[in-house]
């Protein structure tokens, strides 16, 4: 099965490795038929410590990798390129 891509914007950067994605979706109102936004934070593994607060990232699923963390950050274009060279 697949694993399960979603895109989102970083709320905190705090932690060691660790980033706190909010992930947006639109659902219809069950009753009023009008659309209305859910989120929910998700703790994600950021190996380099790349991504800062405010920035839109896309996370995977993965294993358990602590308690509470089982996405990872996708490196995409330029930043995929810079860990390659490290």
């Amino acid at each position: 099965m697949p694993k399960r891509i979603l895109q989102g914007v970083v709320v905190s950067d705090a932690c060691d490795k660790t980033v706190v994605v909010r992930v947006e979706r639109r659902m219809m109102h069950p009753v009023y038929k009008k659309f209305i936004t859910r989120s929910k934070k998700y703790m994600a593994h950021d190996e380099t410590n790349a991504h800062k607060e405010g920035e839109t990232v896309r996370i995977q699923e993965s294993r358990p990798i602590s308690k509470r963390k089982r996405w990872v950050v996708l490196l995409e274009g330029a930043e995929a390129a810079q860990a390659a060279g490290d």
